[in-house]
Order: structure tokens, then sequence, then C-alpha cells
């Protein structure tokens, strides 16, 4: 991937700009000049970003800025568009995300993603926990996957409003409550990462704080990283916001410092509504 580089813009056109936390902890993720290309257009330009562990970092930005773009190549979603190429570096806990020997099922059992549109599989609830331990050999005795499902329903606020009902499809439950279904689904093959792709975008008010919530509780021991259009809710559930501008980063921080004190233009005119 380094080999690539060379096809990246040779010249930054842009610097970041950067806040520091007070007290730094331990990067999960790291992102060194991350160019995205969809064919011949380039969607992202050198973006370099340092995720901190079991903190929530918020992407913020209008449509088509890039977030979106960036959030999927943390788990080579971006693998799946024809014509899609990246180039640039990532690193989990110091492994390169694009190295070609790594197991990209592995990749995405380590880091999950939950998305915008709730979308539990056609299956019962408890099969909608199960299946993936299954598959990745997690758990094989019907007794240990119980108990997964358990502790992964009661991860996501679940498990009291459907412990009498697993064996009842996913789909029959509210939007609320299939998204908090899709977050167990995500937890339960142990996790070091969760992508959140505007998962409250399709959801009512009430929803939306029992997520938010949820998103508190589970950075305790969780890396998470989200994109959302709202940035009342960047401000409510993020430790560290990044705000994403015709596909470049133009500034992260402190979330209280990036929407009380923005150090680029680009980042208060859009923070106070003058574009967006």
């Amino acid at each position: 991937m380094n080999a690539m580089a060379a096809e990246a813009t040779t010249e930054k056109l842009f610097e970041t700009v950067r806040t520091p936390d007070a007290q730094p902890g331990p990067v999960k993720v790291k992102a060194n000049d991350v160019n995205v290309f969809y064919g011949s257009k380039q969607a992202l330009f050198d973006v370099s970003i340092d995720i901190p562990e079991r903190a929530v970092t918020a992407f913020i930005g209008p449509s088509g800025c890039g977030k979106s773009t960036f959030l999927r190549c943390f788990n080579r979603m971006n693998d799946t568009i024809d014509g899609c190429r990246v180039v640039g570096e990532m690193l989990l806990s110091d492994a390169n995300i694009y190295d070609p020997r790594l197991d990209v099922v592995e990749l995405r059992a380590r880091v999950g993603m939950v998305f915008q549109k709730p979308n539990p599989f056609p299956k019962s609830i408890w099969d909608n926990i199960a299946y993936g331990p299954k598959i990745h050999g997690l758990a094989k005795a019907k007794t240990d996957l119980d108990e997964i499902v358990e502790k992964s329903l009661q991860k996501a606020g679940l498990w009291n409003e459907v412990k009498d009902r697993l064996n009842e499809p996913g789909t029959g439950l509210s939007g609320g409550q299939q998204q908090r279904l899709c977050i167990a689904r995500a937890v339960a093959v142990s996790p070091e990462v969760i992508l959140m792709d505007e998962p409250c975008s399709a959801l009512d008010p009430i929803a939306t704080a029992r997520v938010e919530e949820l998103i508190d509780e589970l950075r305790e021991n969780y890396t998470i990283v989200i994109v959302t259009h709202s940035m009342q809710q960047a401000a409510r559930v993020s430790q560290r916001t990044a705000f994403f501008h015709l596909g470049q980063l133009v500034e992260e921080g402190p979330t209280n410092l990036v929407f009380t004190s923005p150090k680029e233009k680009r980042t208060q005119d859009y923070i106070t509504g003058r574009f967006g």
C-alpha cells in the first residue's frame, strides 16, 4: 500500500488544525495521509488522525464531505465498492489494516459496524446475536451462545424488553429496538472498535436518547467512532470531534473546544449554520 503513496497528492493542499487532549490517552486507530479515490475522482485528501481508545470520536460535516467514506476505511467496507482505491496507511493497534495478508473477515469482527437504517437479519432475536459468535468460532455449545446472547442484549439495554421473546423475529421489534439489536449483534463478537454511521437518523427522539445513553455506556469498554449530521448529538456523546469539508479533515480536537472555540473559519461557519 505504501508503494501506492506516490499516486496520492504530492503536495498537501491543506494542513488540518489539531488540538490535542489535555491528557492524551492510548491511540487505538491511527490514520496517516489517507486518500480515497472512486475511479478518477478523489473523495478524501491526506486525512491523518489518531482515534483514542475507549472514547467516542464524532465525524461531522455537510453531506458529501467524506466522513462516511473515511469511516468505511476502518473496516475496509470500501473494498466492496467497484473502482474504489485507498492510498495511505491505517493502523489498528499498530497493525496495518490494508496489509494484503490481513483476513478481512477477522478485521470486521474486530471492527464492528452499525448502519444508518436498522438492518436485523430475517431471523429470530436469538439468532441475530448468536450468528456472529457461531461463524467466528467464539462458541459452539448452546449454553455458551445463550450466555453471549444474554450479555450482548444486556450491554445494548435490550434484554429486559426481549428476554421472553427471543424466538420471535428481530424484524418485529420497533425501530429503536431494532437499532439496539444491531448494536448487540456488533458487540456479540467482542470487537475492539464499533463504527456507527448515523445510527439515529431513522429513529424518533426517545429512541435516539436511548441509543445515545447506550453509546455513553459502551465507551467504557469499546472505542467508538460515530458519523452524525447532528451537531447536538456530537456534542452530547463524543469526547473528540473531527470536522470534514470537501474531502479534507479541516479540524479535530476535544469536542467542547471544537464547538465553543473552533480555530478554523470553516469549522466556525459550519457550527454556526452559515453552510452545511
